[in-house]
């Protein structure tokens, strides 16, 4: 074996001690609130990857749709696949923008919250989805206190995770889990438009 190499196995054997110390470490287990947020695309997706992650893992998941229509999406084809243990419900009639009618998308909103708040007390829940859930709050079309409270409320091993732009920052703040994703490249900047499997 050559030096490089020996110093490399020391310096691993070095991190791996460190690694593992770190790991033994924690011990608590709980359900997490997990925000995904930012400017750039993949909060959805990021999410959806969990989902099929506890999917894996036979565990229910629920998915509660706050914002986005009832257009056919890949993410929603594929895990209807495992429709034993996902419970999905798209509430919201579209982007703001599309409703343009303000009563009815804080009515939309009201009742996937109520939706949500149904779900986070079924027990056998593993992980809750509320997708879009930051663009009904930075809009104001549910009441912030509200929200947290049902969120803290929740069963102790419930993993919640709540996607959309411009997460308030008391959201931030009662989260375990932030990531914000930011935008570096968009390729609709170019004239390339929403494509299946990518968008939607």
């Amino acid at each position: 074996m050559s030096e490089d190499e020996d110093r490399h196995r020391a310096k691993m054997q070095r991190r791996k001690s460190v690694q593992d110390a770190e790991v033994a470490a924690k011990t608590i287990e709980r359900g997490l609130l997990i925000v995904h947020t930012g400017p750039g695309k993949g909060k959805s997706t990021a999410a959806f990857g969990l989902a099929l992650r506890m999917l894996g893992h036979r565990r229910r998941v629920g998915v509660v749709q706050f914002i986005k229509g009832a257009w056919s999406t890949g993410e929603r084809e594929a895990l209807a696949r495992f429709d034993d243990l996902v419970e999905w419900h798209t509430m919201g009639e579209g982007f703001t923008w599309e409703t343009q009618d303000r009563a009815r998308d804080i009515a939309a909103a009201r009742r996937a919250w109520q939706m949500a708040g149904a779900m986070m007390a079924q027990p056998d829940l593993a992980m809750l989805l509320l997708d879009e859930l930051n663009v009904a709050l930075r809009y104001d079309y549910l009441p912030l206190d509200e929200v947290l409270a049902g969120l803290a409320a929740r069963p102790p091993m419930l993993h919640v995770v709540v996607t959309g732009r411009n997460a308030r920052p008391a959201l931030i703040e009662a989260a375990d889990l932030v990531t914000e994703m930011t935008a570096v490249k968009h390729h609709f900047a170019a004239g390339v438009k929403a494509q299946a499997g990518v968008e939607f």
